[in-house]
């Protein structure tokens, strides 16, 4: 089974991004399917981020076509059972 393309904007030592990265390999995703972008490492990142999401805190995820949010937004997701069938969309 194919799972949806995971974009995560995130940083080194960022909680939430970690408890994102948790939840998704309950879900079965591995942390090479997660495409990754670091802002602390690319400042000019951060703006594009910000820019297309109108926020600036890390972790904003994209599954898919669609932009999911932050940490809380995807631990949501899960709880209404939302989650699973974007993944395998």
């Amino acid at each position: 089974m194919s799972v949806a393309r995971i974009l995560m904007y995130s940083t080194r030592v960022c909680p939430y991004c970690i408890r994102a990265e948790q939840l998704l390999a309950k879900k079965g995703i591995t942390a090479d399917q997660i495409e990754k972008i670091r802002v602390d490492e690319q400042p000019e990142q951060r703006e594009e981020m910000m820019r297309i999401t109108g926020r600036r805190s890390v972790p904003q995820i994209f599954i898919g076509e669609r932009y999911v949010g932050g940490f809380d937004d995807l631990a949501e997701m899960e709880a209404d059972g939302e989650l699973e069938p974007l993944l395998r969309a």
